[in-house]
């Protein structure tokens, strides 16, 4: 018996000890202890409980614990340091005991304690004790682990990561390959993570059990490293040695914005498998990501008419046709878009909240409907049908203060001459967050610019930054603005400031470097400027038209036929295909150069730069 205890431990004793003797089996033993204690100290010889106790119970055998009283005293004396508000001294004391009694279960109650006292290096420590005294745990490894990954100390982890991958059975170690990016989503170094797992990831992706899940972690941790061609490396050997997969072509995607010729890798196997919807449809998504709605409608078409119930489809390929300026071909999708959404009855008030209502869509639903809509009305508008475009605006009915309709309202209204009050509905929409107030200045400017009111535009903007002189994106918006004014050097210092503030803003560098070039003017800074853009947006239509044109003004008419055929290709934009139609013309293709005129004259025949080049080549529309 233990002497000097208590009869029993009061009850905060007893929840101090709970958590440190739970599955060790010891608080038995020390119950055990407590009623012999309690029995010793309150019989008498005269009390016949023993004497009449019955003769199976005198004879049944002892279960003794390995729980012994320096043991017991220690856990009581670190549970109560803690509940006494030294944590510190608590985590010595218990880790201590754990390394003494080597239990997985106060490891656990040590690593606990230095977490809920945010000691995250200590946490690490007694994760390292417990995994050096129980090398078999695999809890232990991952906790580790999972540690070192929070404090950001990925070289300290492949050893961890070997030893628990030559625990785990083998049919285990691809899923725990594939759940390391997880660990490392917010690191603020990932060139170190990539560094630090490559030798061990290498190892692994030699051994066939683990071979795809290291090719891809490794491709994930170079993309996020900013070293695509080593990320488009593993891409290509993932997707070579396992064909049967999508993954590595998914991951072809995630790298087409910086790496162009991974799209290959798509494209023929959509070519050999035209049937895989889901990867045409990331396909598709990721062209439109690009900025390339040309591209990206193409592979729409493909998918409405593979499936054609699926409204989704649907409504991408009007929203990208809009953006092409087809009007026809958009309202042709969005009208499909809505007849496959709407069922007719329903009591609501307006077109919209019937249909909704009708065909029980869901939140994210009723927004996509409501867009749909709101494209109708914008095809009406493109097509100078102002009458139905208001009424489609008019069935609309979204939450109070939504801006795209507002937008839509306020350029029917410049559009038929009262700009004045289409300003005036912008400025009252609410407003009462910073973003908001933002948010409005940008759609009036934006409406502004429109109706070529550049000063108006300018001056607003102008307003808008001396309360955010730091918002690179109102500077850049006032920039443009600074150049149609013909106030070239002051466009300059704008966009140098845009650049200062956010590096990578390349539509800053494209901008600063198209318009070197379209006055002629540094042709080789234009050229830097435009190649910085370009690393930042590899393939961007606009970005490539800026290079062909830059290419134009030094010369070198098959570059830049080249380029721009690439541009007009992914985006038939008038302005791409002015500089087009002025490259073929210059090389002596002027058929095609009046066919490339045509094309874009009948899709936006208002575009400035169009006119003015067929004016100058004396082409007539």
């Amino acid at each position: 018996m233990v002497r000097g205890l208590p009869v029993r431990p009061s009850r905060p004793v007893q929840e101090f000890l709970m958590p440190a003797l739970v599955r060790h089996r010891w608080w038995l033993s020390a119950a055990l202890a407590l009623s012999c204690a309690a029995q010793a100290q309150t019989q008498t010889p005269e009390t016949p409980a023993a004497a009449d106790a019955p003769a199976s119970a005198a004879s049944a055998p002892v279960v003794n614990s390995d729980l012994d009283a320096p043991m017991f005293y220690q856990l009581l004396i670190g549970e109560l340091e803690l509940q006494g508000g030294q944590p510190g001294v608590a985590y010595q004391v218990l880790l201590d005991a754990a390394r003494r009694s080597n239990d997985e279960e106060l490891f656990r109650r040590v690593v606990q304690i230095a977490l809920q006292s945010r000691a995250g290096d200590q946490a690490a420590i007694a994760a390292r004790a417990w995994r050096e005294a129980l090398p078999t745990s695999l809890e232990a490894h991952r906790t580790q682990i999972q540690l070192l990954a929070l404090l950001n100390r990925p070289a300290e982890i492949p050893p961890v990561l070997r030893s628990l991958l030559a625990l785990t059975p083998a049919d285990g170690r691809g899923p725990l390959i594939a759940a390391l990016p997880g660990l490392f989503q917010r690191s603020p170094e990932p060139a170190r993570v990539q560094e630090a797992f490559e030798p061990l990831l290498r190892e692994t992706a030699a051994k066939p059990e683990t071979r795809f899940a290291s090719l891809l972690v490794l491709a994930l941790l170079a993309k996020n490293a900013d070293r695509y061609e080593t990320a488009l490396i593993h891409v290509r050997a993932a997707a070579k040695d396992f064909p049967e997969r999508e993954e590595p072509l998914l991951m072809a995607l995630e790298l087409l914005p910086r790496r162009p010729e991974a799209e290959a890798l798509v494209t023929a196997e959509l070519q050999a498998k035209p049937d895989k919807q889901a990867l045409r449809l990331a396909y598709a998504r990721a062209l439109a990501r690009a900025q390339r709605p040309g591209d990206a409608a193409r592979e729409f078409r493909v998918l409405t008419q593979e499936s054609p119930d699926d409204a989704s489809h649907w409504l991408a390929l009007g929203a990208l046709e809009l953006d092409l300026q087809h009007p026809d071909a958009a309202e042709t999708a969005l009208q499909r878009y809505l007849k496959l959404v709407d069922k007719p009855g329903g009591a609501s008030s307006s077109l919209a909240e019937r249909a909704i209502a009708a065909a029980g869509l869901d939140k994210a639903d009723k927004e996509a409907h409501l867009q749909g809509q709101l494209l109708l009305a914008q095809a009406a508008e493109m097509r100078g049908d102002f009458k139905t475009a208001e009424k489609r605006l008019a069935g609309i009915e979204a939450a109070p203060g939504n801006l795209d309709i507002a937008y839509r309202r306020a350029s029917l209204l410049a559009r038929q001459g009262r700009i004045d009050e289409g300003r005036e509905l912008l400025r009252q929409l609410p407003a009462d967050r910073d973003q908001d107030r933002r948010a409005r200045v940008l759609a009036e400017s934006q409406l502004l610019r429109e109706n070529k009111q550049w000063q108006a535009a300018y001056d607003l903007l102008g307003q808008a930054i001396k309360q955010a002189p730091e918002d690179a994106d109102l500077i850049y918006e006032q920039s443009m603005m600074a150049e149609k004014l013909g106030r070239a050097q002051e466009m300059e210092a704008l966009l140098q400031k845009v650049i200062q503030l956010k590096p990578q803003h390349y539509h800053a560098y494209n901008a600063l470097g198209y318009s070197l070039a379209d006055r002629n003017e540094r042709l080789q800074e234009a050229r830097d400027l435009i190649s910085k853009a370009l690393s930042f947006a590899p393939g961007e239509p606009f970005i490539v038209d800026s290079m062909g044109w830059v290419e134009f003004r030094l010369g070198r008419l098959g570059e830049a036929e080249r380029l721009l055929r690439q541009a007009y290709g992914s985006r038939p934009d008038a302005e791409i295909a002015a500089h087009l139609g002025e490259v073929l013309w210059a090389a002596g293709q002027q058929d095609e150069a009046r066919r490339v005129f045509a094309d874009a004259a009948r899709r936006d025949p208002r575009n400035e730069a169009l006119q003015s080049v067929m004016q100058r080549l004396q082409v007539r529309p």
